[in-house]
């Protein structure tokens, strides 16, 4: 039997929009994926601490304050921090391309943009999250 792929679905910072990431969210769970939203205004703390006591395979966040080089890293490095380092991480938002190679130089594993088809959203957690 193949295990529920476990998201959480978080907003760190200041960013209060938060309609695409419940749309997000919501094809995650429209896919047979489990989804924790955390909600508006978390920390990078409160988002690991999320991740490590909801044993999630991955953290998508959603981020449009502009603040995704500063937050984004702490969130990777409090995972690897806390034992956690194998837990994916994605990133959705306005995020230029020169940040998202940063990012994913960092240990993000994929940055979607605005208009990613949702549907690719799941292909890839899927894919990445795939047994071996």
């Amino acid at each position: 039997m193949e295990r529920t792929i476990r998201v959480v679905i978080a907003k760190p910072g200041l960013d209060g929009h938060d309609r695409g990431a419940k749309i997000i969210a919501r094809s995650l769970r429209d896919a047979g994926m489990e989804v924790i939203y955390t909600g508006l205004h978390q920390t990078p703390d409160q988002i690991v601490e999320t991740a490590i006591q909801e044993d999630a395979d991955a953290v998508g966040i959603s981020i449009l304050s502009g603040a995704h080089m500063t937050l984004v890293p702490r969130i990777v490095e409090g995972l690897r921090e806390n034992d956690a380092g194998e837990v994916l991480v994605v990133v959705g938002g306005t995020i230029p391309g020169e940040d998202a190679e940063e990012l994913k130089r960092l240990g993000v594993a994929e940055v979607f943009t605005p208009g990613a088809p949702t549907g690719a959203i799941v292909d890839f957690l899927r894919s990445a999250l795939a047994p071996a």
